[in-house]
């Protein structure tokens, strides 16, 4: 009998010193991504709740008041014509910039990426501009817009053209900040495909070279199926990004003309900070921030769905 209850005993006591090595392994595992954890729930989390409650108040900066309204900072919303506007303006921006974003940069992508001194030079200089302010991109832009003595306007006038102030047309003061934006930041999608297209192995290549594949059918049958991912992180980034649309039309048009050219983010920044309703910008902000996380889910499906096709 104290033979078997030994034996017993002796199976157990591995089990129970494995048990209490992978207890030690879990709390060592969350004592690692434990700064991270109070990091974003501090920076994040945080902030989005506090910003749920204060888009159920009427809050005025000024007189430091609140009181709590519910759901009526979202109904004005719903009835403000300017607000309204904005978030056409914002869609209307998004889906001009986005797709040129991935296609001008998979362009660029696809041309520069070859070894040699011009190849980096030419990546060095399509992505110089993105290292620059937002401030400074307007300013010479402004400066190339000039209704009659800009860039646009030494241009036109040898050639007979009557000189158009593109920044207080209501047509094309938003599509004109959208190819500004486009000109500013084409470096960070360019440098992601450039970096999605050096990991295809170059053996694929030369198989298709000696199957004497064209180059569109190179391009369709082994570079694109191979970077499809890179596709999608992309348009993700490039959704979110654009939907951030603040600095580009505030410094150019200041929303104008008649509010032709107003992005959501502007209108929360001029509600919140002109107009002192700390409460009303906090509501339009969190729609926003549904906008943006409506828009991603719908992509990542899209994205989705190719890969199973």
């Amino acid at each position: 009998m104290s033979v078997a209850v030994q034996s017993s005993v002796t199976a157990a006591l591995p089990r129970r010193l494995n048990h209490g090595a992978s207890t030690g392994s879990s709390w060592g595992n969350f004592m690692f991504i434990l700064p991270f954890l109070v990091v974003y729930v501090l920076l994040l989390v945080v902030p989005l709740f506090k910003g749920i409650w204060i888009s159920l108040q009427e809050l005025d900066m000024l007189s430091q008041t609140a009181e709590f309204v519910g759901l009526k900072n979202y109904t004005e919303l719903w009835k403000d014509d300017i607000f309204r506007g904005a978030v056409r303006n914002t869609f209307y921006f998004v889906l001009m910039a986005t797709p040129v974003f991935v296609a001008l940069g998979l362009a660029l992508a696809l041309a520069l990426n070859r070894p040699g001194r011009t190849g980096a030079a030419l990546r060095a200089i399509f992505f110089g501009s993105s290292v620059l302010s937002v401030t400074i991109v307007t300013l010479v832009w402004k400066l190339v817009l000039m209704p009659h003595h800009g860039l646009v306007a030494n241009i036109t006038k040898p050639l007979g053209l009557s000189s158009v102030s593109l920044l207080t047309s209501e047509a094309w003061a938003l599509p004109v900040i959208a190819g500004v934006t486009v000109w500013w930041i084409i470096g960070l999608p360019m440098m992601l495909f450039l970096a999605a297209l050096q990991q295809i192995p170059h053996e694929l290549y030369e198989a298709a070279q000696l199957d004497n594949a064209s180059r569109w059918r190179t391009l369709t049958s082994i570079t694109l199926p191979a970077i499809r991912r890179t596709v999608a992180l992309v348009a993700i980034i490039e959704v979110i990004l654009q939907f951030q649309l603040f600095g580009q039309a505030h410094l150019m048009t200041q929303g104008g003309p008649n509010n032709s050219s107003r992005p959501i983010v502007q209108f929360i920044y001029e509600a919140g900070f002109q107009h002192w309703t700390l409460g009303y910008a906090a509501a339009a902000s969190q729609v926003l921030f549904g906008i943006m996380l409506i828009a991603m889910a719908v992509q990542v499906w899209v994205s989705s769905r190719r890969e199973a096709f």
